[in-house]
């Protein structure tokens, strides 16, 4: 599968979060539960694929959301998207990366990009709670729907990545 493919997959990821979660979270869970779709999607590239391809998409994506959503603090997502992605592709560089490993890293790397973009969001005083309530208020619910969604997309995802690294991985040897 080609570049430009998981482009487009994740760019109708990007929307879909934006325009259809509203309408399927609850009203009372609304200001609680942030969708990070995308992101999950960069850490996919990012075990699946390779760190480069993730911290390009990272970078994109990010740049992309605080352009649309997160106006007030512009280049949070495109760095931490894009850094964060790149550190799990170093991580997990040479592990093969199983359901629990998978899961785990996205746990992990969704709870530390929430967490950064809180302390970014109190440095320049754009929240007043403190970490302890906002884990509690938005960052776990929204880990949960995030692992959901990562359980659901596992195989279909796994496997273009797999598709596209035996596509490249083909045409280098031909080329040899």
């Amino acid at each position: 599968m080609s570049l430009n493919r998981i482009v487009l997959i994740i760019l109708i990821v990007f929307v879909l979060e934006g325009a259809l979660m509203p309408w399927l979270i609850p009203s009372s869970f609304g200001d609680r539960i942030i969708p990070h779709f995308t992101f999950v999607m960069v850490i996919f590239a990012a075990m699946y694929g390779s760190r480069h391809q993730a911290l390009g998409l990272g970078m994109g994506f990010g740049l992309l959301q605080d352009i649309m959503y997160y106006g007030h603090v512009m280049g949070a997502h495109f760095f931490f998207m894009g850094l964060i992605g790149y550190s799990i592709g170093i991580l997990l560089e040479r592990k093969k990366a199983t359901l629990m490993l998978a899961i785990s890293a996205i746990g992990f790397a969704c709870i530390g990009y929430d967490s950064v973009l809180y302390f970014v969001n109190k440095v320049f005083k754009l929240t007043t709670g403190s970490y302890p309530w906002a884990l509690i208020q938005y960052i776990l619910p929204s880990l949960f729907l995030q692992l959901v969604f990562a359980l659901l997309i596992y195989v279909p995802v796994r496997k273009m990545f797999e598709l596209r690294k035996q596509f490249h991985s083909s045409v280098s040897a031909e080329e040899i």
